[in-house]
């Protein structure tokens, strides 16, 4: 769930008692302008108050379905509630009211949901699935943790909690953020839990997502600092191979990251319905997800259809170093675009690649197109490209040179940008927030941000994703990711290339202005 730390002050929320459900949900049906300052425009946000893990991503008759950690009496942590939006593209989201409250001294805290198919729980019927959410139960009187479920048979807009909740206690403080998954060959729901600070993943089973055994653990392995938290487990084919598979197992950790704070690591290897088995080749190694600073909770989601295959994940795009700190209002926090998964082989092993979802190209408006060409020192393309950059996709193509760093600067100002360069010298891809705006409301917000990544015969590629208070950079195809979250000055919309130490050689170059999802009736409120 995320630095339980936190649940020291929400007991003592001034007025909690005295405000209603029905309250809260009249406030959020408002209609929203969704453009505030660092409001994002394509990135899903909530309309006001706290968001964090994105938690029970699941697909069914025709909608995506993106559940939240959401406080709904305030813009910090607290009475952790399940928000609720859906999506038929991935991209455009409509926003429901709460699904699941903070009831009877129980907070909601992270957890996955499963269409229940083959009615193995009993709660719906093979004509009327239910969907079912799994989810730590959080106690606000004790420290104790335990899993619960709950159920709908009006996909998702109305939940009865099982009454024969908890269906898994183990009388542990840190013991949560249950994902569950149907296992076709060992015919039964596996569900993916943390020991968190015993740094280990537990692995359960069950017929009937009521009554469940232990299986196995995994861990600890990787990174072993702060807690471990929100696991995720599936499989993928090895370079689009559908004979050639090879399991996921994600594990975040908090803190720990690659700089600070919150992050993201993966191993892959083997999973029998049983055990998980590390690849003996990566064991001994932390393979990060994403080497940004706002990059965490990341779930994927369950229920894709088969015709379309994707494995699909968002993350929740913030650091708890200073996740309620960030400088906006009435809202808090934002998710990542959402990325679809494959694992490739590379000269070094087989990694966990990213790329954005292709629905997202539906956004695609103005756009500038340039091929090969020399960049020397500076390189302004706004004139050119009449494009501005605070909701811009790019894709860029560079052949190493003599050029020793090179690369874009971003939402740049009088003085402020963000650098988003290849050192060629360290092989490393990096983004650099020391000058994008503000940053005086946390010291551990402002540095550079690299990732290790060699050239593909002699070749870097940057996708960039700007978006008012975010950037996203997938380099070379998706082989590593860096998230990180700006708050540039609202005037700052400069854009350019730029080399240092001699010239780059651009192949080819893509810039689209990308349209705001909020401006449709069809996403605002119920």
């Amino acid at each position: 769930m995320g630095n339980l730390c936190k649940q020291l002050v929400i007991l003592l929320v001034v007025g909690f008692l005295g405000t209603s459900w029905t309250g809260v949900l009249k406030a959020q049906s408002k209609s929203q302008t969704y453009r505030e300052a660092y409001r994002p425009q394509y990135h899903f946000s909530p309309a006001q108050n706290w968001m964090n893990d994105p938690n029970g991503l699941v697909y069914h008759d025709g909608e995506y379905h993106l559940f939240y950690q959401y406080n709904p009496f305030g813009n910090t942590w607290g009475h952790m509630s399940w928000g609720h939006a859906v999506s038929t593209d991935l991209v455009h989201w409509k926003h429901l009211p709460v699904a699941l409250k903070e009831e009877d001294g129980v907070m909601i805290f992270s957890g996955s949901a499963i269409l229940d198919k083959y009615n193995t729980s009993g709660f719906g019927s093979k004509e009327n699935p239910a969907m079912v959410a799994i989810y730590t139960g959080n106690y606000t009187n004790k420290p104790l943790q335990d899993q619960r479920i709950a159920y709908s048979l009006d996909n998702g807009r109305s939940w009865s909690k099982y009454k024969g909740n908890p269906v898994v206690e183990e009388g542990l403080e840190n013991f949560r953020d249950p994902k569950v998954f149907w296992h076709e060959s060992s015919h039964q729901w596996v569900m993916v839990t943390v020991l968190a600070t015993q740094y280990k993943v537990r692995f359960y089973g069950s017929k009937n997502l009521k009554d469940w055994k232990e299986l196995s653990e995994f861990g600890p392995a990787g990174g072993t600092e702060g807690v471990w938290e929100c696991p995720d487990l599936f499989r993928l084919p090895v370079n689009g191979d559908s004979t050639d598979t090879k399991w996921v197992l994600q594990v975040d950790l908090n803190p720990g990251g690659p700089f600070g704070g919150s992050g993201a690591q993966y191993f892959i290897g083997e999973f029998d319905g049983e055990k998980f088995v590390q690849d003996p080749a990566t064991e001994g190694e932390t393979r990060w997800v994403d080497y940004g600073k706002d990059f965490y909770a990341v779930q994927s989601y369950n229920n894709i259809p088969p015709d379309d295959g994707r494995r699909i994940w968002l993350g929740w795009m913030n650091n708890w170093q200073y996740a309620q700190e960030i400088p906006t209002h009435p809202w808090r926090s934002a998710m990542t675009i959402p990325r679809s998964l494959e694992l490739r082989s590379f000269n070094d092993g087989i990694f966990l690649t990213q790329q954005p979802v292709r629905e997202l190209q539906t956004l695609r408006g103005k756009h500038y197109q340039t091929g090969r060409q020399s960049i020397g020192d500076s390189l302004d393309l706004l004139s050119k490209a009449d494009v501005k950059s605070k909701t811009i996709e790019i894709k860029a193509r560079f052949k190493l040179k003599d050029g020793q760093n090179f690369g874009f600067k971003l939402a740049r100002g009088l003085d402020e940008e963000t650098i988003v360069g290849y050192d060629a010298i360290k092989n490393k891809l990096y983004v650099d927030r020391r000058n994008s705006g503000e940053s005086s409301f946390n010291k551990d917000f402002a540095g550079i941000y690299k990732a290790p990544l060699a050239p593909q015969e002699g070749i870097i590629s940057m996708h960039i994703f700007l978006d008012k208070s975010s950037i996203e950079v997938l380099g070379n195809d998706g082989r590593v990711v860096l998230t990180n979250r700006i708050f540039p000055s609202d005037g700052n919309t400069g854009l350019s290339l730029f080399a240092k130490g001699g010239a780059a050689e651009l192949l080819s170059l893509d810039v689209w202005q990308l349209h705001s999802i909020w401006s449709s009736q069809k996403n605002k409120m119920d």
